[in-house]
């Protein structure tokens, strides 16, 4: 699936469903740095789609970026209020949730 979407990436296709679902895929290979690639550019082709911006969060924070993830997830609960697409803000709400204890602990 992964080569397929490349391909068309190659040859000149280049939206938002496309950029999450390579990003998807590089999350699953744990490929953390192409798959934040990836879904970065998904939320400049659409910057509503809260979904995006949810896996993006967790790819950054797989990638130690904890700060960018933070406010990845913040870009993404905006996103989500826009969309009315509530599922996703909370789940965003939950992550944040636990970089905030994360970073309380570590005080």
């Amino acid at each position: 699936m992964r080569e397929r979407l490349q391909a068309l990436l190659d040859a000149g296709r280049d939206d938002a469903l496309l950029r999450f679902g390579l990003g998807n895929a590089c999350l699953q290979a744990d490929e953390p740095d192409a798959a934040a690639t990836h879904l970065q550019a998904a939320t400049r082709h659409d910057p509503d789609y809260s979904a995006a911006w949810k896996l993006l969060g967790k790819a950054l924070l797989a990638c130690g970026r904890v700060d960018e993830a933070d406010a990845a997830w913040r870009a993404g609960l905006e996103a989500a209020a826009r969309r009315g697409d509530v599922q996703s803000a909370k789940e965003m709400t939950v992550f944040l949730r636990r970089i905030e204890r994360g970073r309380q602990a570590g005080a």
